[in-house]
């Protein structure tokens, strides 16, 4: 396919606004758009493959799912420990692809033994020299943003891997205003990983706050939950790996991934599901902003929808 560039032209009231004066040369390549992560040089694809997509499925699935995925222009790909066997299966997977993707990989550990411990377990089983980008994961209340920065905390381990090659940028993941604004302003992380999506933030309140303060500081926003719904309404999931209800319905679920590409964002990373990370795929594609109806469309489609997240 042939390259070129283009501007993302964002409409719409509120973020909307907020996302025009971010807008950013985005580049084609493959066949999805990319966003650069910061002023690094790195082109992102608007959607990356999250890691609990090729947890618990044989081998064999987990490799076709990366070949796809990359085929696709996928580069992006966010994995971490906690979820399942991911690593285990992800490594050979994305093996013959590592040098074309950004590999994104966490820790949960606040010490720096844990945190090395868990760095160098994950780059074993990833089958890599080195993660493009590690974060802080789930960070949930200040005094773990403390503990993590603090004397013998995690970010010893990664200021040290980065060092040694080991480590390229350095960012966190959090589903807490509270720890993120405590992260954001206690370390210049290169990038937030966050919840975003229209459910959260019109029904919410839950979000845009973040996204201020990431562009205070001049980091770049990552987003989770582009597709998340609201809270499971009864104990069976149709989709086990996802503790919310996602949005599957096509014509909503595009309506939904458009608005939280619309935002000052980077990237999102879809649901861990395969069937809902190829719809995302597909909807990233052919992304273009929302247009007024369609922004107007989503707003009556999410009234009284309860969000997965809420408060300040």
């Amino acid at each position: 396919m042939k390259r070129r560039h283009f501007l993302a032209a964002v409409v719409g009231a509120g973020l909307g606004a907020a996302a025009a004066g971010h807008a950013e040369e985005q580049k084609m390549t493959g066949t999805m758009a990319r966003r650069p992560y910061g002023k690094t040089g790195e082109m992102l694809s608007l959607v990356g493959l999250g890691g609990i997509v090729v947890s618990q499925v044989e081998q064999s699935e987990a490799n076709d799912t990366v070949a796809w995925a990359v085929d696709q222009g996928v580069n992006y790909v966010d994995v971490a420990p906690s979820y399942g066997n991911a690593q285990e299966r992800l490594g050979p997977a994305l093996k013959p692809y590592r040098d074309r993707c950004f590999l994104a990989c966490k820790t949960a550990k606040r010490d720096a033994a844990g945190a090395q411990a868990e760095l160098e377990e994950s780059l074993r089983l990833l089958q890599t020299d080195h993660f493009d980008l590690y974060q802080l994961h789930g960070l949930t209340k200040v005094e773990e943003v403390e503990k993590a920065l603090g004397p013998g905390g995690a970010m010893e381990v990664i200021l040290k891997a980065r060092e040694e090659g080991k480590i390229r940028h350095i960012g966190f993941s959090a589903h807490s205003v509270e720890a993120a604004f405590k992260a954001l302003e206690s370390f210049p992380f290169e990038s937030a990983l966050f919840p975003l999506n229209a459910v959260c933030i019109e029904n919410g309140g839950f979000g845009k706050q973040i996204l201020d303060k990431v562009q205070e500081k001049g980091a770049v926003a990552l987003a989770l939950k582009a597709l998340a719904w609201t809270p499971w309404p009864t104990k069976e999931r149709k989709y086990p790996k996802c503790w919310y209800q996602p949005q599957d319905d096509p014509a909503v679920a595009e309506l939904l991934l458009r608005y939280t590409l619309d935002l000052p964002i980077v990237a999102a990373v879809p649901p861990g599901d395969g069937r809902l990370f190829r719809l995302a795929v597909g909807i990233a594609q052919r992304y273009r902003p929302l247009e007024a109806a369609e922004r107007a469309e989503l707003m009556e489609r999410i009234k009284g929808v309860k969000p997965i997240f809420a408060g300040t």
